[in-house]
Parts: C-alpha cells; sequence; structure tokens
C-alpha cells in the first residue's frame, strides 16, 4: 500500500466532508419569530426569509440584512404649528409603527425614523392649519385620525405601517393662555347670569302655576257650594209646593231654633235684646216642632 495515495484520499475526503459541512451550514437559514431576512445574490435582491428555517443557495446567496418587524416607536416630538385663527401653537406628537415589508424599507429609504417623524411633523402643521385653536382642543381625536390616515398613506411605499399616531400635548405660549383663562372666566360668569336668570323665571311660573290652580280651585268650590245650595233650595221649593205653607213655616221655626241653640253656647256673660215678635215666632216654631 502506497501511504502517498493514502494520505492525498485522506485528504480529498476530509475537504468534500469539510465542504458538505460548510454548504449546510451556509444553506440553512433559521430566521427568528421577530425578524425578516432580506438575501441578496450577487448584489442583487433574492428573496425575503420568514420566521423558522429557510434554504439558500451556498456561496451565492447571503443574507444582507437582518430586519426587525417588532412595533417600533419613535421619539417624541415637539414641533410649532400655526392655527386657522393665526394662534402659535406648540405640538408634542409620538408615532409607533412596524415593518410589514423589509424589501422596501431597507432599499428606498435609508434613515426610516427621520423619514416618518418628518413627514409626521409637516402632517402635524397641514392639519391644525386648517382648525382653529377651539377646533384643535376639543376635536383631538378626529385630529389623530386625520393624521394617522395621511401618514399611513404617506409611508406605504416605504414597506411600514403606521400603528398610532398619537398628539400627546398642544402648549401654548403664555399670552395665549392668559387671554383664554380671561375667555373661560368671561364665559362661566355669563353661564351663571344665564342659569339665574332662567331660575327666577321658572321660579315666577310655578308661583303663576301655583296661583292659577288655587283660583280654580276655589272657583270649584264655590260652584260646588252654589249647586248644594240650588238643590236644597229646589228641594224645599217643592216640599212647599207639596205641603203648603205649612212646610215654609217649618223650615223658618227651625232656623230660628237653630239660632237660639248658636247664642245659648256663646261663652261668658251674654245679654240678649230679643224682641216680643220674636217670642212668639220661637213659641210658634215649637208648637210646630212638637207637630211633627
Amino acid at each position: 500500500m502506497d501511504l502517498n495515495n493514502i494520505s492525498g484520499t485522506n485528504i480529498i475526503l476530509v475537504a468534500i466532508a469539510v465542504f458538505v459541512i460548510l454548504s449546510i451550514f451556509l444553506g440553512v437559514r433559521i430566521v427568528p419569530q421577530s425578524e425578516k431576512h432580506v438575501v441578496e445574490r450577487f448584489g442583487r435582491l433574492k428573496s425575503v426569509l420568514g420566521p423558522g428555517i429557510n434554504f439558500v443557495v451556498p456561496f451565492l446567496d447571503r443574507v444582507a440584512h437582518r430586519v426587525s418587524v417588532l412595533e417600533r416607536q419613535l421619539p417624541s416630538a415637539s414641533q410649532d404649528a400655526i392655527t386657522a385663527d393665526n394662534v402659535l401653537v406648540k405640538v408634542e406628537t409620538s408615532v409607533f409603527y412596524r415593518v410589514t415589508e423589509p424589501e422596501k424599507t431597507v432599499y428606498r429609504i435609508r434613515d426610516i425614523d427621520g423619514a416618518i417623524a418628518t413627514t409626521v411633523a409637516g402632517i402635524v402643521r397641514s392639519e391644525i392649519g386648517k382648525l382653529e385653536l377651539d377646533q384643535v382642543q376639543s376635536n383631538r381625536s378626529q385630529l389623530i385620525e386625520r393624521v394617522k390616515e395621511q401618514v399611513a398613506a404617506m409611508v406605504d411605499d416605504w414597506g411600514v405601517e403606521v400603528t398610532r399616531a398619537e398628539i400627546l400635548d398642544v402648549n401654548l405660549d403664555d399670552a395665549t393662555r392668559s387671554a383664554m383663562l380671561q375667555q373661560l372666566n368671561a364665559e362661566r360668569a355669563r353661564r351663571a347670569q344665564v342659569t339665574e336668570a332662567e331660575g327666577k323665571k321658572r321660579a315666577v311660573e310655578l308661583q303663576a302655576d301655583a296661583e292659577l290652580y288655587q283660583a280654580e280651585q276655589q272657583a270649584k268650590a264655590k260652584r260646588v257650594t252654589a249647586e248644594a245650595e240650588a238643590f236644597a233650595t229646589a228641594v224645599i221649593a217643592a216640599a212647599i209646593a207639596e205641603n203648603g205653607i205649612a212646610a215654609a213655616q217649618y223650615q223658618v221655626a227651625l232656623k230660628q231654633v237653630e239660632a237660639l241653640e248658636s247664642v245659648a253656647k256663646g261663652q261668658g256673660k251674654q245679654t240678649i235684646l230679643i224682641p216680643a215678635q220674636a217670642l212668639e215666632a220661637f213659641g210658634n216654631a215649637f208648637n210646630m216642632l212638637k207637630g211633627k
């Protein structure tokens, strides 16, 4: 056996084994769940590898970019803006985004964070310029939604998705803040006066309703009393018509006895002067009551 031939054969086998192992090592790519890998072949885009085990051509393909697909937050930024009523405000914004198409992100834009921040600043200034200061304060949710929609449309070519765009604060200068405070105090004073006037008006209306209700009840009571008296008069008239003058005399005698009873119930010492005709009338009344 030739030792030189054996050594040469072993070297070739070792070289082949090393080549196979290296090819397997270079040809198999394991991508984490939070990333996507951009593969180039001879400097040109070949493919984008998703999470899991992937296979590439060894020595020809290489992973040029490892891009995270996790949601990112841009640092909070402040920019000046002028409202439709010429008020200077300082707006603080914050943007959240994530990469959805890495091949666009790495080949179409160099600084994605800076590009998104600049785009957001321009859109915020444009949208605030369409609104007055009161509308900026009261319609912040609608303003945020419009900013998010426009930013999403602008960054679509960069392979990113804007998940949230927030306007954290709208700050005013001292002079504007003082003027707004005076306006707010004046508005509160006006509302207090209006509320007080409405309360007085309501009190007058309720008093008028109460007086009207009282008058209606008194009128109803008088009507009921009149109806009762009319009924009693009708009964007496019917009795007189049926029994003649005796019924009328009986009613008169009854009233006289009732009057005498009322006088007798009086308290203290009382002196009563009774005409002689009254005594005779009382006697007749008693006689008629006896006869009844």
